[in-house]
């Protein structure tokens, strides 16, 4: 199946959000590449980026769950190229 490289910015407003955020990345594991998470203290937020190796619809379907959670917002950008 054709993959695509993508980073998903996720900022977290809503602290009690993170478990539940944590479990959903978790359950998408496989096609993690890296991840890495700023505390912003000042604004009281963390910014965090995953960058993943999938199928688009699982990127989609990732990136629409992290968004649906209360207080979390997540974009998506693709590359251009597939493999």
């Amino acid at each position: 199946m054709e993959t695509k490289v993508a980073v998903i910015a996720i900022v977290v407003e809503d602290r009690n959000s993170a478990e539940a955020l944590n479990e959903i990345l978790h359950s998408y594991a496989d096609y993690i590449i890296g991840r890495m998470g700023i505390p912003y203290r000042a604004k009281n937020i963390n910014v965090i980026s995953v960058v993943v190796d999938a199928p688009h619809d699982v990127i989609s379907a990732l990136s629409g769950k992290i968004g649906a959670l209360k207080g979390v917002s997540a974009k998506t950008a693709y590359s251009g190229t597939c493999e």
